[in-house]
């Protein structure tokens, strides 16, 4: 993939019907990852730089729930429709629906770039289809990539965020503070604080991410995939000991 463009990840976010405006080139050997990791590790930003050099495509199934809430209703397949229902209603999105919706786009799991998977699969039911869906493609999977960080920390660097009311500008007390406290340096708006990044709710947050996540990790961890990473320190700090973990495992 030429770094300088970006792929819009159509085939993803829209369905099967839609092209990439940037489709990665076939690859000689293609990486191909799970992501894990708890709110407040960075996983987002480590998908991003991971997809930017390794030419994978970051394959979240969070931005297809969001890609479809604002597209064309017209467009929705019965998969789509029946995970915005349980959305609108406050309800999880059930394993059979999230895998319909993964199944409808198997072809991005066959891309010559490769793939990072961020949030699928979120429970073991959904990884053993999974294994089943690449073991029919015959897709061989690197490994799971296990972003860690101890609770204080993670409580510390969530209930630092202060979001802007007006244009949603993200800051942090102390890594990136305002120019001015409790004002957006972009807009002028008032910064407050999410509910959900209370220390209070960090917690409650952390620990129905761990009742979830445990079996998961071990269900990898049994084949030999996980791969755990210290989140600790800036981005590039993580993704040049996410290279290093992968390079001495190799």
């Amino acid at each position: 993939m030429n770094m300088n463009m970006k792929n819009d990840r159509a085939a993803w976010l829209k369905g099967p019907e839609a092209n990439c405006s940037v489709p990665p080139p076939g690859q000689a050997h293609p990486r191909r990852f799970i992501l894990l990791g708890a709110p407040g590790v960075g996983k987002g930003t480590q998908a991003e730089l991971l997809s930017a050099r390794l030419g994978a495509c970051q394959l979240s199934t969070g931005d297809v729930f969001r890609a479809a809430k604002s597209g064309d209703a017209c467009d929705r397949t019965p998969a789509i429709n029946s995970a915005l229902d349980a959305m609108r209603k406050g309800e999880l999105v059930t394993d059979q629906t999230v895998l319909d919706i993964v199944r409808e786009r198997a072809g991005c799991l066959k891309c010559g770039g490769g793939f990072l998977l961020d949030g699928f699969p979120r429970t073991v039911a959904q990884a053993e289809a999974l294994t089943e869906i690449l073991a029919e493609e015959d897709i061989p999977l690197d490994g799971v990539l296990s972003y860690e960080l101890p609770l204080d920390t993670i409580v510390a660097r969530l209930s630092g965020r202060r979001t802007c009311q007006k244009c949603k500008a993200v800051y942090h007390l102390q890594s990136k503070p305002p120019k001015v406290a409790g004002v957006c340096d972009a807009c002028g708006g008032e910064l407050f604080q999410r509910e959900d990044d209370r220390p209070e709710s960090v917690k409650v947050r952390m620990a129905a991410y761990e009742a979830s996540t445990a079996p998961l990790a071990d269900y990898y961890r049994k084949r030999n995939l996980l791969v755990s990473v210290s989140a600790d320190g800036g981005p590039e700090d993580i993704y040049q000991r996410t290279m290093e973990t992968l390079e001495a495992r190799a």
